[in-house]
C-alpha cells in the first residue's frame, strides 16, 4: 500500500469511513435483545392507545358544564369506575362518577376533578362537593394520545431505548426488525505482548484487544479475539487471513512507519484496498482504513489511549451505521475550559478531561497526563475536549466542544 499524501482532517476521515458502511441485513429479535439497536424499517401502530378516553387522576368524572356557576357544586355520585372496568352509567347533568387513574371516562363526562379538589359530605356517600371548575379535557388522557392504529409509530433508524420498546410491547409486538449485530474481529500485534494470564517477563500485557472487545460489545457489536500476531509480515498476514466472514476487522499497532509495522503490507497482500492512512489528530494519527468486499479493515494505533480514542471517534460511528442508526456522529456538548491549553497548529487534539457542572455550565479540567500510553487518564476522563486543528491556544474559561465518552460507566 502507498502512503497517503496528506493527513486527513478528522471530519473527512470519519465521513470516508461512514461512506463505506451500510446497515447490515435485517433480523427479527425479541425486544430485550433489540435494546440499543436501531429499527430496520418503519413500524406501524397495530392498536389505538389508549383505546378510550381515560382518567389521569383519582377523582371524579364530571360534566364541565355543571361547574360554570358558583362553587362549590354538589353532585350526585352515580358509580365508581376502576381501571380495567367499563363504566355502566352515563354522567347526566347534576351527577358525576368516582373514577380511578386509568379508568375509562363514562359517557357524558368530559373532565376529571382530582380528589384533592373535592369534599365528601358526612353521611352522604352518594354525593360530593366539587371545589373548583374543570373545563373539557381536564385530567383526561384522550383516546389515541399515544398511538393511533395505522399511524407510523417509530421510524426506521430510531434507536431502541426502553421507552421505544415499551411502545412496541404495548402494541403486542414481541419481536423487532433490526440490522443484525456486526461481527468484529480484534487482533493485536507486537513481539512485546503477552496475554493477561501469562507472566509478562520482559514484555507487557496486551490490553488493547480486550478493551477494544469491550468497546465493540458496548457499541452493539459481537467481538472475536484473534490473539496476538508477532512482528513479522508473515505472522500478521496469517492472522488477518482468518478474518473471512467478519464485518469489521480491528487491529492495534503496526500501522506507523517503524521497521516492524507490517499491518499495511499484510492488508495489501490480502487484497484489501487502502482507503486512507493517517489522520490529523492527536492521539491517533497513524490510522489506516481499507476494505475488501463488504469487510471494513481499521488499523488502530498501538498505544492504549490512542486505540480507545480512535475507536470512539471512528469505529463506534461505523458500528452504529452498520446497526442502522440514523444519527451516528459522536455526540457533542458545549462546555468551558478550566485552565489553559496550547499546542502547535496542524493536528486536532482530543484532550482527556474531567467535566463537572458548576453554575449551570459544564467545566472541563484537563487531566494531568495526555500521553498516548497512559491509560490511567483514560480511566479518569469523562469527556474528550476538541482542541481544533488550526487553533494554537485556549484560555481559561474558553467555550469548548466536548465529546462524552461511551466507555464511562
Amino acid at each position: 500500500m502507498s502512503d497517503a499524501p496528506a493527513l486527513l482532517p478528522v471530519e473527512e476521515a470519519r465521513a470516508r469511513i461512514l461512506g463505506l458502511c451500510t446497515p447490515l441485513p435485517t433480523e427479527w429479535v425479541p425486544g430485550d435483545d433489540a435494546l440499543g439497536r436501531a429499527l430496520a424499517e418503519d413500524v406501524l401502530a397495530r392498536r389505538t392507545l389508549p383505546p378510550w378516553d381515560n382518567s389521569a387522576m383519582d377523582g371524579y368524572a364530571v360534566r364541565g358544564g355543571d361547574l360554570t356557576g358558583p362553587l362549590p357544586v354538589r353532585l350526585t355520585v352515580g358509580e365508581t369506575v376502576f381501571a380495567g372496568r367499563r363504566p355502566t352509567r352515563e354522567v347526566v347533568p347534576g351527577t358525576c362518577a368516582r373514577i380511578m387513574t386509568g379508568a375509562p371516562l363514562p359517557p357524558g363526562a368530559d373532565a376529571v376533578v382530582m380528589r384533592e379538589r373535592t369534599r365528601t359530605l358526612a353521611g352522604a356517600l352518594d354525593a360530593v362537593e366539587i371545589l373548583e371548575a374543570a373545563g373539557p379535557g381536564n385530567f383526561v388522557r384522550p383516546r389515541g394520545e399515544d398511538a393511533k392504529e395505522g399511524d407510523v409509530l417509530l421510524r426506521r433508524g430510531t434507536p431502541l431505548g426502553i421507552p421505544e420498546l415499551g411502545l412496541l410491547w404495548a402494541q403486542g409486538q414481541g419481536t423487532v426488525p433490526v440490522p443484525r449485530r456486526p461481527r468484529v474481529a480484534v487482533l493485536s500485534t507486537g513481539d512485546e505482548l503477552c496475554r493477561v494470564d501469562e507472566p509478562p517477563g520482559d514484555g507487557i500485557v496486551d490490553i488493547n484487544a480486550p478493551t477494544l472487545a469491550l468497546a465493540v460489545r458496548r457499541a452493539g457489536g459481537v467481538p472475536t479475539l484473534l490473539g496476538i500476531a508477532r512482528d513479522t509480515r508473515e505472522a500478521v498476514q496469517e492472522a488477518l487471513a482468518r478474518t473471512e466472514g467478519f464485518d469489521v476487522v480491528l487491529t492495534s499497532a503496526g500501522v506507523s512507519v517503524g521497521d516492524h509495522d507490517f499491518v499495511k503490507d499484510a492488508l495489501e497482500a490480502l487484497g484489501v484496498e487502502q482507503r486512507f492512512w493517517r489522520v490529523a489528530i492527536k492521539p491517533g494519527k497513524p490510522l489506516v482504513v481499507g476494505q475488501r468486499g463488504a469487510t471494513l479493515f481499521m488499523g488502530l494505533p498501538g498505544n492504549p489511549t490512542s486505540s480507545l480514542v480512535t475507536f470512539e471517534l471512528f469505529v463506534r460511528p461505523a458500528l452504529r451505521r452498520l446497526l442502522g442508526h440514523a444519527d451516528v456522529e459522536p455526540p457533542r456538548v458545549a462546555g468551558r475550559l478550566e485552565g489553559k491549553l496550547s499546542k502547535a497548529p496542524g493536528l486536532a487534539h482530543f484532550v482527556r478531561v474531567t467535566a463537572t457542572w458548576r453554575a449551570g455550565e459544564l467545566w472541563a479540567r484537563p487531566l494531568g497526563t495526555q500521553t498516548s500510553g497512559a491509560l490511567r487518564s483514560a480511566a479518569a476522563a469523562t469527556h474528550l475536549l476538541h482542541f481544533p486543528r488550526d487553533t494554537s491556544s485556549l484560555t481559561d474559561g474558553s467555550h469548548v466542544e466536548l465529546v462524552p465518552l461511551s466507555w464511562v460507566a
